[in-house]
């Protein structure tokens, strides 16, 4: 553990730092070896039935055997994921095709699916789209009818609150957004205070401190539902190398804390995937490199802990070693989950989690080289207990 002091214009801060753990005896650490114990696969070319087509502005040069533009929308890019109590999920889809300059024929939209581990299929049963009719956002919008695209934010996290609605964790400002349960805009975006990445529309000429589309790609819910915990994929300039600022939102003030922790990365080239709660202190992160497939090395889901002392940070499962002694979805004894971008995790009992991957239509080819990848659904078992609240899953 350590504390860093850095600057911010004049104004010195200091964070709790995560120092990445020592190595352990066993490879796996204290959670030992997950296990496979579901799989269930959506074709990459599923579409939103009756949709819009998209992907005009990606030319016409095929990407892993499709060609755009496309016939639909894609059911694409599960970026965040909120779990019902029927055994059905929301999946949110992040801005579309990975640019604000190639996405606005995209419509950001929350599915409604359901795995079946029986049959390893996933099935859509519906969903709705984001929009913002009450004109909440004070700046320009791609359409006139206000339905959001993915030039207009690049949605990346989701909870769901007791009162049904959802906030949503955006890249572009980084913003957070208030949507009602039906995917209506209810309130201004929020800007996070001192930090703005290059697309933020109130940049103005001014000079962005945070990559682009490195702003909220994970946001955990507390237990009591009282605050939120957004956390930035990438690093704000002058902070120290690696470290992802975890900010505290009151739900209540609508208003930041002005507590923060920072989250250090393995590597600095890593990236940060989901964001969880497990009780009051403790999270889950996913932790990946930008490898795919063979060159895949960095896949990993941690247990985070904040404390007024800084961040301890525990491997929980290692998502490139994977038992698989049932031979679950045809794979061998050892399953590899080894996408590009892991993005969602779920806690389904206090030693199952599910695990999902945004497939990055049409451009990522983890799974078969030259294939887009399809949206899988894993769940792996954990040889010891998260000892979670409860309230988790509520």
């Amino acid at each position: 553990m350590r504390r860093t002091l850095i600057m911010l214009g004049t104004v010195a801060l200091t964070l709790a730092v995560a120092v990445p753990a020592q190595a352990d005896p066993s490879r796996h650490g204290q959670y030992g070896r997950a296990t496979l114990t579901g799989f269930a696969s959506l074709p990459a070319q599923t579409y939103v039935p009756g949709s819009e087509p998209s992907g005009s502005l990606l030319g016409t040069a095929p990407s892993n055997g499709i060609t755009p533009p496309f016939p639909g929308q894609p059911v694409q890019g599960f970026s965040g994921i909120v779990r019902n109590h029927d055994g059905t999920f929301f999946a949110l889809s992040d801005n579309g095709y990975g640019a604000k300059a190639n996405s606005s024929d995209f419509l950001l939209r929350v599915h409604h699916i359901k795995p079946s581990f029986r049959d390893g299929t996933i099935k859509v049963l519906g969903g709705f789209n984001l929009t913002d009719p009450y004109g909440k956002a004070p700046f320009p919008l791609t359409r006139q009818d206000r339905k959001l695209t993915g030039a207009d934010f690049d949605v990346e996290s989701i909870v769901r609150t007791s009162d049904g609605t959802y906030w949503i964790g955006d890249e572009f400002g980084p913003f957070l957004l208030h949507f009602s349960a039906g995917g209506k805009l209810l309130e201004a975006p929020i800007a996070l205070p001192g930090v703005q990445a290059p697309e933020n529309p109130y940049l103005n000429g001014g000079t962005p401190n945070l990559g682009g589309s490195k702003g909220f790609e994970g946001m955990a819910r507390s237990v009591d539902g009282r605050t939120l915990y957004p956390l930035l994929e990438g690093t704000v300039t002058g902070d120290p190398a690696g470290t992802l600022r975890i900010n505290e939102f009151d739900l209540r003030r609508r208003a930041y804390t002005g507590q923060r922790w920072a989250y250090q990365l393995d590597s600095p080239s890593n990236a940060i995937g989901d964001f969880i709660a497990i009780d009051k202190r403790r999270f889950l992160v996913i932790e990946r490199d930008n490898g795919q497939g063979d060159a895949a090395a960095f896949k990993k889901i941690f247990e985070v802990t904040l404390s007024n002392h800084g961040v301890e940070k525990t491997l929980v499962a290692d998502l490139l070693d994977i038992a698989n002694p049932r031979h679950i979805g045809g794979f061998g004894d050892t399953f590899r989950f080894p996408f590009q971008t892991i993005e969602d995790v779920v806690i389904l009992d206090d030693r199952t989690l599910g695990v999902l991957d945004d497939n990055n239509y049409p451009f990522s080819n983890g799974r078969t080289a030259g294939v887009a990848d399809n949206n899988e659904f894993i769940t792996i078992r954990l040889t010891r207990d998260l000892d979670a609240d409860r309230r988790v899953y509520s």
